[in-house]
């Protein structure tokens, strides 16, 4: 469960666009993701677009809420949450986010960092814990869409859009790291395309739950596995496209699990179980809930993507 709230919690209003990677200003994005060290719950005062000059480190107990503005995110790097936990991200559309050199940001604690090269991902997850990433549209990122690496757990991912992305989304860094082994994400509510390809998601060790998504079609692949991860795809909708790619699934190997439940398969769409029994969702009391029918999945994901309401409006 991610504690975000209590009597120490700090309410913060971003006011300004502008992005000062080393010398944020009160008033921005970077100063209250980064810079205030206690609990923090981020709104905006009004629409706005920020265009990020180096990766954002966000730090931990930090929510960012975009409910009732149009907050835009694009530029450099965009969202990195590095040895962080507790951290929620609600509302933003995040887009056309391009590498990042090598080179100097301000992190949590006032610590200038000096960062490698990163790629270019909407939001990128290294070491990080108990993440919730909800009702967020993400697209045309240079690289990837999400990306959870090196040891990072607890994540859910709920009710976002994504669309016009080739790679959408890497869980587990790279076959080296086996520490991923130990990573557990929840993929739900979302509604992936049009125009997705690959890596919706593709999976390195772990266990990963996906349900009640819809597919709006794919080209290359959706569900990718290598490494022994476990993944179970439960009451999904997978609609292929009327000529091309009809298979959900690809491995990398013989040593994945991947096991089907209640999906639904349009237009010739066809998943290709392996490993053997049914793999269980390894969560605990906290974590657990209802798997809807199928059936349910159009509606179940109408709204997913940034909410459109307005102050006037709440949501």
């Amino acid at each position: 469960m991610i504690d975000n709230v209590g009597e120490d919690m700090i309410y913060y209003i971003v006011t300004s666009s502008n992005d000062d990677p080393l010398n944020p200003k009160p008033g921005t994005l970077r100063y209250g993701a980064t810079l205030i060290s206690q609990k923090v719950w981020i709104t905006f005062q009004r629409d706005m677009h920020i265009k990020l000059r180096k990766p954002l480190l966000i730090s931990s107990f930090t929510t960012i809420d975009a409910r009732g503005s149009r907050i835009h995110i694009s530029g450099i790097g965009c969202l990195l949450i590095y040895e962080a936990n507790n951290v929620i991200i609600h509302g933003l559309y995040i887009h056309h986010c391009q590498p990042a050199g090598s080179g100097a940001v301000i992190g949590p604690n006032s610590k200038i960092l000096n960062l490698g090269a990163i790629d270019s991902d909407a939001i990128r997850l290294v070491a990080a814990s108990k993440i919730w990433i909800d009702h967020n549209t993400l697209y045309k990122c240079q690289d990837g869409l999400i990306d959870v690496t090196l040891s990072s757990t607890d994540i859910t991912i709920s009710n976002n859009w994504f669309k016009n992305q080739d790679k959408v989304m890497l869980l587990g860094h790279d076959d080296m790291h086996a520490s991923d082994k130990n990573m557990k994400v929840t993929v739900v509510f979302n509604h992936f395309g049009p125009n997705c390809n690959q890596r919706i998601p593709r999976v390195r060790y772990g266990f990963v739950h996906i349900a009640n998504n819809l597919y709006q079609e794919w080209t290359s692949y959706a569900i990718g596995g290598s490494m022994n991860p476990q993944i179970r795809s439960e009451a999904n909708l997978y609609i292929a496209k009327k000529s091309g790619q009809k298979e959900v699934t690809w491995q990398l190997g013989r040593s994945s699990k991947l096991y089907s439940v209640g999906d639904i398969f349009e237009n010739g769409a066809s998943f290709k179980a392996t490993g053997s029994g049914n793999i269980q969702p390894n969560y605990n009391d906290e974590q657990r809930f209802q798997v809807a029918d199928a059936n349910s999945v159009r509606a179940l994901t109408n709204a997913s993507g940034v909410l459109l309401c307005s102050r006037a409006l709440k949501c």
